[in-house]
Parts: structure tokens; sequence; C-alpha cells
């Protein structure tokens, strides 16, 4: 069972953390309504198009990947469907995982298993 300075810090933490999800949610209302005005529907990736009640999955994709910089001419945004706003992202995750260790950092080979590393001196006994 939690103890009480636990329980009475989780309550100091709700209100910030509701405010914070608020202030998002309000954020990204009008950066998407603004995005919508200036951008056609279409997926900028695929190409499809999002009119009527298939609008809701057009999602705004900032290209800076920087959610505070929302220009009023919408250069930093683009309208990509949901699928196409995942992929994105996950291609940005695995860039940024490859460039990690590229900063000066050795690091190790992910793969340590040599399969022909013995190879030469088995081709002898075969010849």
């Amino acid at each position: 069972m939690p103890s009480n300075s636990t329980r009475s810090d989780k309550g100091k933490q709700n209100p910030l953390v509701e405010e914070a999800r608020r202030m998002s949610q309000e954020r990204q209302k009008s950066y998407r309504e603004k995005a919508l005005k200036i951008h056609p529907w279409i997926c900028a990736r695929c190409g499809r198009d999002f009119r009527g009640k298939k609008l809701r999955e057009l999602t705004v994709h900032h290209k800076d990947h920087n959610h505070d910089n929302n220009p009023s001419d919408g250069s930093n945004w683009e309208l990509l469907c949901i699928y196409c706003h995942d992929n994105e992202h996950s291609r940005y995750l695995v860039e940024e995982w490859y460039n990690e260790g590229s900063t000066g950092s050795e690091r190790l080979p992910t793969g340590t298993y040599k399969p022909f590393a013995n190879l030469r001196d088995l081709m002898k006994d075969k010849t």
C-alpha cells in the first residue's frame, strides 16, 4: 500500500499533467484547423484523398518534428494519413538510432557470430 506522501504527491501531479494535456490538445486543435485550411485534403506521401468522414484520418506532421514550431504560413506542416504519419515517425526513430553512434563513440557490432571464420580450415581437409 502506498504511503500518504506518495498519494499526496500523486494528487499534486495530476492537475499539472491534466493541464499540460489540455494545453497540448488545444494547441494541436488550433494548428490542425489552420493546416486543413491551407493544405489540400490529401496525404502528402501516398496521395489518398480524405474528404468527408475520412478527414479524421488525416493528421498534421511537423516536418522538423518540433510540435511547438507552428508558423502561420504552414511551412512546417504537411498533412499525412495516419499510416504514413506513423511510418514517418518510425523512420525518424530508426535514423536517430543509427546516427546515435556516429558522434565519435564506438559501437559494438550487432552481430558477433562469424559463420565462415573457419571455412579455410574446413576446405583444407576437403582438397
